[in-house]
């Protein structure tokens, strides 16, 4: 494995519980995507864009539970700006979200 890194540095990355409030299409996107606001509690709304429009319905995304990175830079993304990295699995281009197995209070840590 030639991206080996410290313990160090993954310490620094803020992976976070936040559950998904609201979900828009977001038609100026290069490839289909969703503009999700995410509320992870104490750290307060976030937003992010995720392409996950193939497994999931807009619908079916409200009030999930997610895992996202907190702490990067925000990134302008067409005409919006996300303020989170969503995390998810990739199998087959398609994108499954990661959340935990029981539901946890927003803004709990993820270690």
């Amino acid at each position: 494995m030639d991206n080996i890194i410290t313990f160090e540095d993954f310490t620094k990355i803020d992976l976070r519980v936040g559950t998904i409030i609201e979900t828009k299409d977001f038609p100026e996107a290069k490839t289909p995507a969703y503009k999700l606001t995410i509320d992870f509690g104490p750290l307060g709304i976030k937003k992010s864009s995720a392409q996950i429009t193939t497994i999931y319905k807009k619908g079916d995304l409200l009030n999930k539970q997610i895992i996202a990175i907190v702490n990067f830079p925000k990134k302008q993304i067409a005409n919006f700006m996300s303020e989170c990295l969503v995390m998810g699995a990739v199998k087959a281009n398609d994108v499954y979200l990661l959340h935990p197995e029981t539901k946890v209070k927003n803004g709990t840590q993820v270690s």
